[in-house]
């Protein structure tokens, strides 16, 4: 017998989300590595049920994700299976690649993304290979159920919270034992996402 899983209620209403990234999003796209690492490490540890149900616009730093065609993206989190409190997803779109300050549009269309390169949300275990920062979430690619020669499986982002609205990740990839860094990225609040997680 088959019991029936009542779907995670939609997060609260928040104030209207502008539609363009913030003078502090695009502040910390101009910031030094350095600057970003001491704002990284100041960060607080986002709370998963903040982050469920919402897309969140990025921007890759440095400047030169832009020749890579990576510069704008968008990330989305979504509990399992519609269950609050269980276990936390997420998942990429492409964005096309206009101006930094303009509109986020994903793509192929913005009513009906493609979405790839998944991941488990959790919490950083300090028994853990990615341990790395303990204030931080983990995003964890190498858990998310990705295609076995998918070469986002290798991805391990940590995840600091700077305001309500605003995140700083650190992006990391795995190879073998060792852990290499590649870039920070910024992640601002962006429109509500989805609600289960039947993504594939």
């Amino acid at each position: 017998m088959t019991t029936a899983v009542a779907p995670a209620p939609l997060p609260p209403i928040r104030r209207l989300l502008p539609p363009f990234p913030t003078a502090a999003a695009l502040g910390l796209e101009r910031a030094t590595r350095a600057e970003l690492e001491l704002a990284f490490v100041r960060g607080g540890t986002p709370a998963l049920a903040d982050l469920a149900g919402w897309e969140f616009r990025g921007i890759n730093h440095p400047a030169s994700a832009s020749l890579a065609g990576i510069k704008k993206f968008m990330k989305g989190f979504v509990w399992e299976d519609g269950r609050a409190h269980g276990t936390l997803y997420g998942y990429n779109c492409p964005i096309e690649q206009n101006v930094l300050d303009g509109r986020w549009r994903a793509r192929p269309e913005d009513a009906a993304p493609k979405r790839f390169g998944f991941y488990r949300v959790a919490a950083v275990d300090p028994t853990h290979r990615d341990n790395a920062y303990l204030h931080a979430v983990l995003l964890d690619y190498g858990a998310g159920g990705n295609k076995s020669w998918d070469l986002s499986a290798g991805l391990r982002d940590y995840l600091v919270q700077l305001s309500d609205d605003l995140f700083l990740g650190k992006a990391y990839y795995a190879l073998g034992p060792l852990r290499v860094h590649s870039n920070f990225f910024i992640l601002e609040r962006h429109r509500r996402g989805l609600t289960d997680f039947a993504r594939r």
